[in-house]
């Protein structure tokens, strides 16, 4: 049995594909398959979302966009990322629109090479903060010019008003350019943008997390009308007995204060789960749920199964870690993370499996 399975639902990535594109009616919609789609599978989820309706997909790097076309996914693609001359040249060569900010990087880039220009509004990262200088690079880049873009930073608090000051700075400033330059492409909104105000939709939204029905303010995803697609599961690989005073894992983190009886799962820190679920993590088992205890290692956690196990838990048994009932925003919150972190931790080591639940998770 495989130690470590991420089974991911394409038909829960379409169905919010669509939940998202009606949030925000008349604009694009560029599916975000950056960080091999937040750990769900870059190449599988942007085929799913172009079915659903998506007419642009975005990576964060250039080797990102080259596996993507390298498996054969066509369509419109956009690099948001910084990029080396190097990294530049890959992502051309994959016919992917490329991000600038400064007419140095625009100068370097051949003539054919189609961009967007990069205000930062407050993200304080990526893009210049000078508007008069993004203009310049815009009217630099003529016919290249594409589109232009901000990113938000605190979209997912909507206690924060700096959000509405970032769009309001990005509004000003985009608003000419829209009038001098009909068809100029203008888009901001990222997941969290793209469920709190239309005002942020503009030409194109960019959900990234909501995708994969990670809930981006951290709470519900129902809530939203998302489907999470991705269940983590494993299997028990071992069932002992642990008596009083008896440990187990490293550091002994663990330390039975009565005889009980604990399972071994082949999942670890190697395969994605992190160690910083150590003492907060809980796993299904059949109908029921258990405590994770002891120190997450490389490739095992344990588990406590209770004194009066009687054979319920055997080896072989499915283990559900990430599932209905244990949902990425409980594991994040329980282990003082965000559910991006959930998913997009999870390694190579970790098989991904593909099936389509169909719309009312019928298994079709």
């Amino acid at each position: 049995m495989a130690r470590a399975i991420a089974r991911v639902d394409l038909d829960a990535v379409a169905h919010n594909v669509r939940t998202l594109a009606a949030a925000a009616p008349g604009a694009r919609l560029c599916a975000v398959v950056k960080a091999n789609a937040y750990g769900h599978g870059a190449v599988a989820c942007a085929r799913a979302a172009q079915r659903a309706g998506a007419s642009w997909l975005a990576t964060a790097g250039a080797a990102e966009a080259a596996e993507l076309r390298a498996a054969g996914v066509a369509g419109r693609l956009l690099v948001m990322g910084a990029l080396d001359a190097e990294d530049m040249a890959i992502a051309v060569a994959a016919q992917a629109d490329v991000v600038v900010w400064d007419e140095g990087a625009l100068a370097a880039l051949p003539s054919h090479a189609r961009v967007h220009v990069k205000l930062d509004s407050g993200m304080g990262r990526l893009g210049t903060r000078d508007p008069d200088q993004a203009t310049r690079v815009v009217e630099a880049a003529g016919e290249r010019l594409v589109g232009v873009m901000t990113h938000f930073a605190t979209a997912d608090d909507r206690q924060d008003a700096f959000f509405e000051e970032q769009l309001a700075r990005f509004a000003t400033w985009a608003a000419p350019l829209r009038v001098a330059r009909p068809g100029l492409l203008v888009h901001a909104a990222n997941s969290a943008a793209t469920l709190r105000d239309a005002a942020s939709h503009f030409d194109m939204i960019r959900p990234g997390v909501a995708l994969y029905g990670l809930d981006p303010f951290g709470e519900d995803a129902a809530a939203r009308s998302l489907r999470p697609a991705l269940a983590l599961t494993s299997h028990v690989a071992a069932v002992k007995g642990c008596a009083a005073g008896q440990s187990a894992g490293y550091g002994r983190r663990f330390v039975a204060t009565v005889d009980t009886v604990l399972a071994t799962v082949p999942i670890g820190y190697g395969d994605g789960w992190r160690r910083a679920t150590t003492g907060h993590a809980e796993v299904r088992i059949g109908d029921r749920t258990y405590p994770q205890v002891g120190t997450v290692s490389m490739d095992n956690i344990t588990v406590d199964l209770g004194p009066q196990n009687g054979g319920r838990v055997r080896v072989g048994d499915e283990v559900v870690l990430v599932g209905p009932g244990l949902s990425a925003e409980t594991v994040a919150a329980r282990s003082d993370t965000i559910n991006y972190e959930v998913t997009t931790a999870l390694l190579p080591r970790t098989q991904r499996q593909y099936h389509r639940a169909g719309a009312d998770g019928d298994g079709t």
